[in-house]
């Protein structure tokens, strides 16, 4: 077929990186798929983020191979080491960059959690047991400015989780980062809930978990990371400041109907906490790395 690929212009820098965009369309300009790639930074400059899809109609007649060349060329123009991408086990998607040369470093299990089904008592008996030498607290939208260093330093809490093969790196945060991602979060309407553990020791964050709502309170809420640092590990912080999280909102937002999370299938602890708040699987997608 005939194909044209263009470069469409993204004018708005993210908070971590740039994105390009391409469009394919046919002989009569209908566009029948697109390829978006995200170069990162802040301890991320050798990785670019690959989102490409394909119509279904016009799949197997080279459009993906098409994008993917634009793509990986580009990658290799800015000084790129790796481009990654994720597929659900099993799809079209996932066959198609194992086969353009991509292997699977990662698996991801999503599950969701059911508000309607949460027993608040369940959830009141984690919360409210003694955790010594711990208090919890949380915000709506962007940190406070008496919390924002010791939260960003908290960040470091998610350095070393599982990542099987996956070359990550170790993102960079700093105060001006966190803003940066809460204010993303609002400028597209949603609502980011931050519940985290202080160390009443010397009032430093210990631990975090974030969770993004939709702007109009309804759907399903997204967990976007919880962590804790290395040094207040065992003592259940993680399943206290979720199950606090999944209070709040379950009370905060009637309409809502669920929380997503995703977690690396290797994650056995976070995987157990899901599983013991109630969570249930949805489906399992694959991690794609390709070394440039």
């Amino acid at each position: 077929m005939s194909l044209r690929i263009t470069p469409l212009t993204d004018p708005a820098r993210g908070p971590h990186g740039r994105r390009l965009a391409w469009l394919a369309s046919d002989a009569d300009s209908i566009p029948v798929g697109s390829a978006f790639l995200r170069l990162l930074d802040g301890g991320q400059e050798h990785l670019a983020e690959l989102d490409l899809r394909v119509h279904p109609a016009e799949r197997r007649k080279g459009v993906g191979s098409r994008l993917l060349d634009t793509v990986v060329a580009t990658a290799r123009d800015d000084a790129r080491r790796r481009v990654i991408a994720q597929a659900e086990a099993g799809s079209p998607g996932d066959h198609f960059l194992a086969a353009r040369g991509f292997r699977k470093v990662l698996t991801f299990r999503y599950t969701r959690l059911a508000l309607a089904e949460v027993d608040t008592t369940v959830l009141a008996g984690i919360v409210e047991r003694p955790y010594p030498g711990y208090r919890l607290t949380s915000w709506q939208g962007t940190v406070p400015d008496d919390l924002a260093r010791t939260f960003a330093a908290s960040r470091r809490a998610m350095d070393d989780m599982p990542m099987d093969d996956a070359e990550y790196g170790t993102v960079a945060w700093d105060v001006d980062r966190v803003r940066a991602a809460a204010k993303a979060v609002e400028q597209r309407g949603d609502h980011l809930h931050t519940v985290v553990a202080i160390d009443a020791s010397n009032g430093s964050i210990a631990g975090f978990t974030e969770l993004v709502i939709p702007g109009n309170g309804a759907g399903d809420g997204q967990h976007y990371g919880t962590g804790v640092l290395p040094e207040h590990r065992g003592h259940g912080l993680g399943r206290w400041m979720k199950a606090e999280s999944i209070r709040q909102v379950h009370g905060d937002y009637p309409d809502l109907d669920g929380l997503l999370t995703d977690t690396a299938d290797s994650n056995a602890h976070m995987r157990r906490i899901n599983d013991g708040l109630g969570y249930t699987p949805t489906h399992t997608t694959h991690q794609h790395q390709l070394d440039l």
